[in-house]
């Protein structure tokens, strides 16, 4: 049975990884935390002079070097002057050189949140009129590229780590106390405190790169790392490293000076242990909570506690959970794990999970602000589908629960026919109850049959460790074979008998169903709960739905600009300039009518449908509500009746007067005029 679990076990973990990765790959570069909300000028404007500054106003906080900020002329030179410096908050400006020409300028912006995140785009505006510009506007993807992408690697590691560091002491503190002398689960937290610290390691070195350059050789620079150390991030970072020092302590004592104690006096210790994990736990909760989504916003002050609850609940849930299921499959058969251990981490589980609905539901109140969130921004989808594998998580769970109830009966009806057996051996004892009396019975006839040697097995097999009895019978084996002159040959025996015995007590104890039942749950929760943390930890980079809603509020035309195309707007306007042939019907097309470069056509036709032409067709662009306008634009004759013009601006979305002036002789001339929504 274990030889046909065991390569499912391995395939499924492997696919439950490569999903995780899949998912922190099509994360992309982290999403703006800090959304602009505001500009002077605005984004699209067209104004009469030249500006003295340019000021930046955004949802929260942000930091800024001499380069945060830049201002280019249509050529892509730079126009700005002087250190970007803020005047109220969360507004910042940076001055311009003086008479700057007419044209259209481009406003760059790379700056680091509060919270800890890049923050990068640029956006437009006009001086006179808008021109033909060098610079590409764009959005930058701040803390892309390999460096962006080991970032992110770096803080799953570090969010697994932390789970399986603290959910692993949990499970064994409060749930399984033998289980400290168990090697696999000793490896489980030792590997979950080494990750911890090899990720905030990895985190420490990529800082810089990664909220500035994003350049993989720009990791070793110690300028770059002097920086990050008086930053809010880089503190959080080394007051982690310091605190998993104190923890290492506490799984040395716990794995230690805790696992020789006996029963009675691993009480006493438990309780110190407990006091010391919990607040170690609780400081490393901290590093995440004082630097990143719960430390800016709205009720910070309760947030950052809110969220350290938030993780310590993940990690006794899950990290407690991977404990357990690597205490079901890799467990020794001398230290199997109990009914009562898996029937006390079920009760964490359950307070764990209530935990998590309450501040869940806090933690989403405060980042969506929303029911509308959740389905028209990012981090509200990303939060549906969190909320639904926790909800797929606690339904396995309580097959999970079933099957621990049935242990918990089956186990105890077992022991009573074991003299000295206790409910703390549990699973073992209910499955190998039978395999020991089989093995009472049937072993003299096989130490007869055997002779010397076999006896010696036996002896070490059936008496080791149970005193006097134990030390006889393996004397006279050893000494029968003494007297052969193969004592060496009768220890290997003695020694290849009992891996076997285990091996059988191990096949033995994983036949029960129950027990089978209970692995299987158990595997699926952790499958999910891998997927789990991973959309975790890309909804920790992603925009909260409350600051992206609030920055399109604030800034529609910004908006507007990132939207697809709205489809080409096409005007009809009769026309009577009065003179002969003076009446016929223009009509304007402008494609795709967006915020941008646009390819203007321009037909006029007599009442019949005939084009013709005529000596003279301009258009002229104007938005009354925001004073912008008019925008004059003169297009070239194609063929008869055809005008165009490529690349027309159109600096903001809304309701757009466009005018045509027609004239059909030298005297006769009019101007006709339609209202458009563009953008």
């Amino acid at each position: 049975m274990t030889q046909t679990i065991a390569p499912r076990v391995r395939t499924l973990v492997l696919l439950l990884l490569a999903a995780a990765c899949a998912l922190l790959a099509a994360a992309g570069p982290a999403s703006a935390h800090a959304a602009l909300t505001g500009s002077d000028p605005q984004q699209g404007a067209v104004v009469d002079k030249a500006p003295a500054q340019v000021s930046l106003t955004f949802s929260e906080s942000v930091s800024m070097d001499d380069d945060s900020l830049r201002i280019l002329d249509p050529k892509g030179k730079r126009v700005d002057e002087g250190r970007p410096s803020g005047t109220g908050g969360t507004t910042y400006t940076v001055k311009l050189h003086a008479g700057l020409p007419d044209g259209t300028y481009t406003v760059t912006y790379q700056v680091v949140s509060a919270d800890s995140h890049p923050v990068a785009g640029a956006y437009t505006f006009s001086i006179g009129a808008p021109s033909e510009t060098s610079v590409s506007v764009y959005s930058t993807d701040a803390g892309g590229g390999a460096v962006g992408w080991l970032y992110g690697l770096g803080r799953y590691v570090s969010y697994a780590g932390f789970t399986v560091l603290v959910g692993g002491a949990v499970f064994v503190l409060a749930c399984w106390p033998r289980g400290s002398g168990v090697r696999p689960v000793q490896r489980l937290v030792v590997s979950g405190w080494l990750a911890l610290t090899a990720a905030t390691l990895l985190l420490l070195l990529l800082r810089g790169s990664y909220t500035s350059s994003g350049k993989l050789g720009d990791v070793f620079d110690l300028s770059l790392l002097g920086e990050v150390l008086q930053t809010k991030p880089g503190a959080a970072l080394v007051s982690r490293l310091l605190l998993l020092a104190a923890a290492a302590l506490f799984v040395a004592v716990l794995f230690g000076a805790y696992e020789k104690r006996e029963d009675e006096e691993k009480r006493d210790l438990t309780f110190g242990l407990a006091v010391g994990g919990t607040v170690v736990a609780a400081g490393l909760a901290a590093t995440w909570a004082m630097s990143e989504h719960a430390s800016v916003g709205l009720q910070a002050g309760i947030a950052m506690p809110v969220d350290v609850v938030h993780l310590l609940a993940v990690a006794a849930w899950i990290g407690g959970l991977t404990s357990l299921l690597v205490a079901l499959y890799r467990a020794p058969a001398e230290t199997p794990v109990s009914a009562l251990a898996v029937r006390r981490f079920s009760r964490v589980a359950f307070g764990s999970v209530v935990a998590l609905v309450v501040t869940g539901t806090y933690q989403s109140w405060r980042q969506l602000g929303s029911w509308t969130a959740f389905t028209d921004t990012r981090y509200g989808q990303l939060l549906l589908v969190k909320i639904a594998l926790v909800a797929v998580l606690v339904g396995i769970a309580y097959l999970s629960r079933r099957w621990t109830a049935r242990l918990t009966e089956a186990a105890p009806a077992v022991v009573r026919q074991r003299e000295g057996t206790t409910e703390e051996e549990g699973v073992g004892a209910a499955v190998g109850s039978k395999a020991g009396k089989t093995e009472k019975a049937g072993t003299p006839k096989k130490a007869e049959a055997s002779g010397a040697a076999s006896g010696a097995a036996k002896a070490t097999s059936t008496g080791a460790g149970s005193g006097e009895s134990a030390d006889t019978g393996s004397g006279k084996a050893a000494a029968a074979v003494t007297g052969s002159g193969d004592s060496r040959r009768a220890a290997q025996l003695a020694r290849q008998r009992a891996a076997v015995d285990a091996a059988r007590r191990k096949r033995q104890r994983d036949a029960d169903p129950q027990r089978f039942g209970l692995r299987r749950s158990v595997l699926a929760e952790a499958g999910v709960a891998v997927v789990l943390l991973a959309v975790t930890t890309v909804l920790t980079q992603t925009e909260p739905g409350r600051t992206e809603e609030e920055a399109k509020a604030a800034n529609p035309s910004s908006a507007a600009a990132t939207s697809p195309a709205s489809g080409a707007v096409t005007l009809d306007m009769p026309f009577d300039t009065g003179g002969q042939n003076g009446k016929g019907v223009v009509r304007v097309e402008l494609d795709p009518a967006r915020v941008g470069a646009n390819d203007l056509h321009l037909y006029v036709e007599r009442p019949n449908g005939d084009a013709f032409d005529i000596p003279e067709v301009k258009v002229a662009f104007t938005q009354k509500a925001k004073d912008i306008g008019p925008l004059p634009v003169v297009p070239d004759h194609i063929t008869t009746g055809h005008w165009s013009a490529s690349g027309v601006q159109i600096p903001i979305a809304g309701d757009w007067e466009v005018a045509v002036t027609v004239r059909t002789s030298d005297i006769d001339q009019v101007t006709v005029s339609k209202n458009a929504q563009i953008g």
